[in-house]
């Protein structure tokens, strides 16, 4: 049965990649245990202790029990090195427990033979050792180990006992063979050669660091104490000490290396929370810190610029070539922006395409390390062209409070980039000015709809481009009404069907007009749906739900209550109060609730005088 059992650990090594490393030092100890057994057949009649079948037998014990290692650890070697350190401390303190009872009896059965006694103690020191890895790995399955595990558990608790029982029987007037100790070694082998062939989840690293874990070497360390405490009470033999002594030294150590592994973790998790994943610059929390640090009492003699970027045409970028092309370009511009900035002070990413910078010394916009760090995120190509805009701020000069110096830089840069893409914005204004010319009393309620609107973008959390978009997306959600004939937009009564499937073409008609210029057609697809409802029965597309671009269900609010509270031929003005529970009545079914909630808390201050809702300088 040895034979078979050793030869089945070959071949599941020989034949199997998976675990292969593991199994092959399995198959080497079951070889070296099946060769010390021939050893010990041949030569018995010779020597009763042969040193070299000894030799052969005892290899059986590190083999296995670095197997077993590599069983558990995978490819983690931080886990293996983890599990040695484990499977030390409960072999040092089951060895000087198992010293401790059986070393006299050891001793009378040997004499005065050290050597005999040092090889017959060692079997009972392995066996403990490879018991303890095996719960071990039982500890790392929750206590629910795989078939094969329990295998390899039951063939080292087998040769342990079958070790111990040959102790016994050594003590008592020999070992008999047809004992059965002489049963239990075979059985265990084929024990582990079925072991072999069960199949092997990999135990990951996450399992490995469970809780159960530490309850091994805390508890073989107490044994490893209540040895030391025993000796106090009774004779303890030396080498029981120095065992129960090397087991606590150990357990030191892998304290002490669990110590260190956490605090790296834990640096590293502090690391990884202040920086920005894709691009690996500093995030907003760790700009807000530094903020904090630049504008502390002790360093506000300090000059500094925070200088705020937003990339513009990166929104197109993406959403034409996709999220994986849009990454690529955000890392290879915050490279560009890092390298650029140098010793001059540190560049952070916000999210999204927005990029600071916190610069030591004052800097104009206009500067030349501002120009060259705006240069730094500007890129074009056949179809887009990507350019930032820009805002700074001198600390402690201009700001005192970190939010302060963030905002005043937002407000600049938001006022630049609606300044400077002319193509948009004259675009728009061309366009707003043809509605205006056609019906005047637009005007107002445009301008309504975009301070409500840019409120609202705002509420929620919009970054700067796509406020920008919103703005201009409200300012003409009118426009197709252009080509709507006067006799319909001016009825005094109610529209018939023809009539209301004619105004109903307003928003397909105003997404044809601004698809007409490339840098409007963000804007056309948020005008085309700013009459779609959240529950699907809106028009032109019947959209429904999150499938309505969040600035086009944004608009569809503001404008709903623009129209409500504004004096119409065919109806009476609303108040703030009915308006207000018209779109809450509405929310789930014509608009989309969450806009509701924003609209609801940025107008409910509006009613004795709304603030200037657009961005100033």
């Amino acid at each position: 049965m040895e034979l078979a059992g050793a030869l089945s650990c070959v071949a599941r090594a020989v034949l199997v990649r998976q675990r292969r490393a593991a199994w092959t030092l399995i198959a080497i100890a079951a070889v070296s245990w099946l060769i010390g057994d021939t050893i010990w057949t041949m030569t018995e009649q010779q020597s009763h202790y042969p040193a070299v079948a000894h030799a052969f037998y005892l290899a059986w014990y590190p083999l296995c029990g670095a197997g077993i290692v590599l069983l558990l650890a995978g490819s983690d070697r931080r886990v293996g090195r983890r599990l040695w350190l484990d499977g030390a401390i409960g072999g040092l303190a089951l060895a000087a427990v198992a010293t401790a009872l059986l070393y006299e009896t050891l001793l009378r059965t040997s004499g005065t033979d050290g050597l005999q006694t040092f090889i017959e103690l060692a079997y009972p020191i392995g066996d403990l050792a490879l018991v303890g890895l095996v719960l071990v790995a039982f500890a790392t399955q929750g206590w629910r180990p795989s078939p094969g595990w329990l295998l390899l558990g039951a063939g080292a608790a087998l040769i342990a006992a079958a070790d111990a029982l040959y102790l016994v029987e050594l003590a008592t007037g020999g070992y008999r063979e047809g004992s059965l100790t002489s049963v239990l070694w075979p059985i265990a082998m084929i024990c582990w050669a079925w072991a072999a062939w069960q199949p092997w989840t990999p135990v990951g690293a996450g399992r490995v660091l469970r809780h159960e874990l530490f309850v091994f070497p805390a508890g073989f360390a107490l044994a490893a104490v209540a040895v030391l405490f025993y000796g106090q009470l009774r004779d303890l033999p030396l080498p029981a000490s120095l065992l129960a002594l090397a087991a606590l030294i150990v357990a030191l150590h892998r304290a002490s290396s669990n110590f260190r592994e956490h605090m790296t973790m834990l640096a590293r998790s502090q690391q990884e929370a202040r920086t920005d994943t894709l691009t690996g610059l500093p995030n907003r929390r760790q700009l807000m810190d530094d903020l904090a640090d630049g504008l502390a009492d002790g360093a506000l003699s300090r000059t500094r610029t925070l200088a705020f970027f937003d990339l513009d045409g990166f929104k197109p970028y993406n959403d034409r070539f996709g999220h994986l092309a849009g990454d690529i370009v955000l890392a290879r511009v915050a490279h560009a922006l890092g390298a650029e900035t140098g010793r001059a002070g540190a560049a952070y990413r916000l999210g999204g395409d927005e990029f600071c910078l916190l610069l030591d010394g004052r800097h104009e916009a206009d500067g030349e390390l501002l120009r060259r760090c705006r240069a730094a995120l500007a890129s074009h190509g056949e179809g887009f062209e990507l350019t930032a805009s820009l805002g700074a701020v001198v600390l402690p000069a201009e700001a005192r409070t970190p939010s302060d110096a963030l905002g005043l830089a937002d407000a600049r840069m938001y006022a630049e980039k609606s300044a400077r893409p002319v193509t948009c914005r004259g675009t728009c204004d061309v366009l707003m000015q043809v509605l205006r010319e056609r019906e005047p009393e637009l005007r107002d309620h445009s301008d309504s709809v975009t301070a409500m609107a840019l409120a609202v973008g705002r509420r929620l959390g919009l970054g700067s481009e796509r406020l920008d978009e919103l703005a201009r997306a409200a300012e003409l959600h009118d426009i197709g009404k252009i080509a709507i004939p006067e006799s319909v937009l001016h009825k005094a009564g109610p529209l018939d069907d023809c009539e209301w499937d004619l105004m109903r073409q307003h928003t397909v008609i105003g997404d044809r007009i601004l698809q007409a210029s490339p840098a409007m057609r963000p804007v056309a697809r948020l005008v085309r749906a700013s009459h779609e409802r959240w529950d699907g029965g809106g028009y032109p597309d019947r959209l429904a739900g999150e499938e309505i671009p969040l600035g086009a269900r944004i608009v569809a609010v503001c404008d709903s209550y623009s129209a409500m509270t504004s004096e119409r031929p065919y109806q009476l003005p609303a108040t703030h109060a009915e308006a207000i529970a018209e779109l809450r009545r509405c929310a789930g079914a014509q608009f989309d609730p969450a806009v509701v909630d924003a609209f609801c808390a940025v107008t409910f201050t509006a009613v004795v005088g709304p603030p200037d809702l657009r961005r100033a300088a």
